[in-house]
């Protein structure tokens, strides 16, 4: 079995089914009314209430925004600046640090040539006096290779002679 309604229902009567259903739109529209009214009765109780309007508040928390986004903004400014400085002094240090590096180099650079030449004169000192070691050494052994010459002997034996004079007219005085 169909349970009919009243809409449903075959009528006899056309012009109530159509009474039926025009009231419903209308009493739906008289209700949607009510519920505004109330609605905006209760907004304006609200801002009646708080004594401010929700527009003064977001016109006063944009303000306070800005005022924070201007103040961060301050803030950044002088960091980087800050910072600006801080670099700048750190370029300029290793700039100097740069030119004494280089300094020091030229330095080592002179320094190295000078102890070259240095080690080239000790070199060259030595090979002289290796040298000379030599030429000593072979005259030496040529000297007692070969016996006296006469006439040196002599020139000593008149010096010797000489000096045991000396030394005996010291001793009578």
């Amino acid at each position: 079995m169909n349970p009919q309604t009243r809409e449903t229902r075959p009528s006899a009567h056309g012009s109530s089914a159509f009474a039926l259903r025009g009231s419903q739109p209308i009493a739906l529209a008289a209700a949607a009314l009510v519920f505004l009214i109330v609605g905006a009765a209760a907004v304006l109780l609200t801002r009646a209430y708080n004594g401010a309007s929700p527009e003064a508040d977001r016109t006063s928390a944009v303000h306070q925004l800005q005022a924070r986004t201007a103040r961060a903004s301050e803030q950044l400014i002088e960091k980087t600046k800050g910072l600006e400085a801080t670099q700048q002094e750190s370029i300029d240090q290793l700039q100097m640090l740069q030119e004494q590096l280089q300094t020091v180099r030229r330095l080592l650079a002179a320094e190295q040539a000078d102890t070259k030449h240095l080690s080239d004169q000790v070199a060259a000192l030595t090979e002289t006096v290796e040298g000379l070691r030599q030429s000593f050494a072979s005259a030496r052994n040529s000297e007692t290779s070969s016996p006296a010459p006469t006439g040196n002997r002599s020139l000593r034996t008149r010096a010797h002679a000489g000096e045991s004079a000396h030394h005996r007219r010291r001793s009578r005085s």
